[in-house]
C-alpha cells in the first residue's frame, strides 16, 4: 500500500485519534492549574489524575499483556511497570521507616496482576474467559496489595474505606481491559495469530 491508497478512515485511525488521546491526557494533567491550587476541588482533581496513572501503569499494562500474550509477558510487564511505579514513589517517601514494603507491593501486585491473567485465560479469545481472569486476577492483586501495605508503617492505606479504594477500581480495570482484550483479538493482535 502506498499513500496514495490512504483513506479518510487511515487518516482518522492514524493522526486524529491519537492526536485526540494525546490532548485529552494534557488536559487531564493541565486541570491542577485550571481549577486553580486554592480550589476545594483540587484534593479530588489529584486523587483522580494519581489513580488513573497508577491504574494505567500497575494494572492495565501488566493485565493486557497477560490476556493478549501469556502470563510470563504478563508477569514481566508487571515487574517492569511495577518498579517504573516505585522509582516514581520512592522520592515521595525520602527514605521513611516503612516505605519499602508500600513500594515493594507495587511491583508484587502488579507481577501478580500480570501473571494469574495470562495463567488462567490461557491465550483464549473467549470473552468470558478475558473477563473473569481479568476480575479473578486484578481482584486478587488488590487484596494482596492492600494486604501488604497493612505491613508498612508507612502506610496510610487502611479499613473498609481504604480496602475498597484499593480493590474496587482495580476490579473495575479488570472489567474494561479484559473487553479491549476481545478487540485486540478481533483484530488478529492476540498471541495466536501470525503477524505478516
Amino acid at each position: 500500500m502506498n499513500w496514495k491508497q490512504w483513506k479518510l478512515k487511515d487518516l482518522v485511525y492514524s493522526i486524529i485519534a491519537p492526536l485526540i488521546v494525546v490532548f485529552l491526557i494534557v488536559g487531564i494533567s493541565q486541570l491542577r492549574s485550571i481549577i486553580g491550587y486554592s480550589s476545594e476541588s483540587f484534593g479530588i482533581v489529584i486523587g483522580l489524575t494519581m489513580e488513573i496513572l497508577e491504574l494505567t501503569i500497575i494494572v492495565a499494562i501488566p493485565l493486557m499483556l497477560g490476556l493478549v500474550w501469556n502470563q510470563w509477558a504478563g508477569g514481566a510487564s508487571g515487574f517492569i511497570m511495577g518498579t517504573f511505579y516505585a522509582i516514581y514513589w520512592s522520592n515521595a517517601y525520602n527514605g521513611m521507616q516503612g516505605a519499602g514494603t508500600v513500594l515493594m507491593s507495587y511491583i508484587l501486585g502488579a507481577m501478580l496482576i500480570g501473571y494469574i491473567a495470562g495463567a488462567l485465560s490461557k491465550k483464549s479469545e473467549d470473552f468470558k474467559t478475558l473477563f473473569l481472569s481479568g476480575i479473578v486476577a486484578t481482584t486478587i492483586g488488590a487484596i494482596v496489595m492492600f494486604g501488604i501495605f497493612q505491613l508498612s508503617t508507612a502506610n496510610v492505606v487502611t479499613g473498609i474505606d481504604g480496602f475498597l479504594l484499593t480493590v474496587l477500581p482495580r476490579t473495575a480495570t479488570g472489567a474494561i481491559i479484559a473487553v479491549l482484550a476481545k478487540v485486540f483479538h478481533w483484530y488478529g493482535m492476540g498471541a495466536n495469530k501470525k503477524i505478516i
